[in-house]
Order: C-alpha cells, then sequence, then structure tokens
C-alpha cells in the first residue's frame, strides 16, 4: 500500500506505524461533569467500520510526522492524506 504523505510525496506503508482511530485527537475534556464515561468511550470504545475510515499513521522510517488516513477498510484504498497537526489546529478552531 503506497501513502500519498503530504509533504514527502508516495511512500510505502512499511515506513509507517498505524496506530488506529483518529479520533483518538479529540481528547474529552478532563473537568467535566461526566469526564470519567467520556473518558471510558474515548480509552475502550471503538468502531471497526467496514468501509471509509480515518486513522492515524506514524511515518516511524521517514520524517516522524503524524498524518490521518482516510482509507476504504474492505479495498485498503486511500482517499485522502493529511497532517495531523493541521486536523487538529482545525478542530480546535471550529
Amino acid at each position: 500500500m503506497i501513502i500519498n504523505h503530504p509533504l514527502l510525496g508516495p511512500r510505502d506503508a512499511s515506513e509507517f506505524v498505524h496506530l488506529g482511530d483518529a479520533t483518538l485527537l479529540s481528547r474529552p475534556d478532563w473537568q467535566a461533569v461526566d469526564a470519567i464515561a467520556q473518558f471510558h468511550e474515548y480509552l475502550y470504545q471503538r468502531d471497526n467500520p467496514a468501509g471509509e475510515y480515518r486513522e492515524l499513521w506514524y511515518h516511524e522510517q521517514g520524517d516522524r510526522s503524524w498524518l490521518i488516513v482516510t482509507r476504504n477498510t474492505i479495498t485498503h484504498e486511500i482517499s485522502a492524506v493529511e497532517l495531523a497537526r493541521d486536523v487538529a489546529r482545525q478542530e480546535q478552531l471550529s
């Protein structure tokens, strides 16, 4: 599988480490009234969808960047690759 890195161009997936669901970027508020329930969901509840899915990938054998890769879990076709820092900034602004 080839991942088209936004800064470095096409790279083989063997250069990366797959770290799971990209919703890990959206950490719950630890001061919320229901913080325990929110963190339980955050840490232990994961979707396992068939189809489009956003995942965290770490470029271990390269520039050590974090990416969010949107791919189809059935066909492994990648539809988008974004730098995780850009996505996190955008979520903070909205």
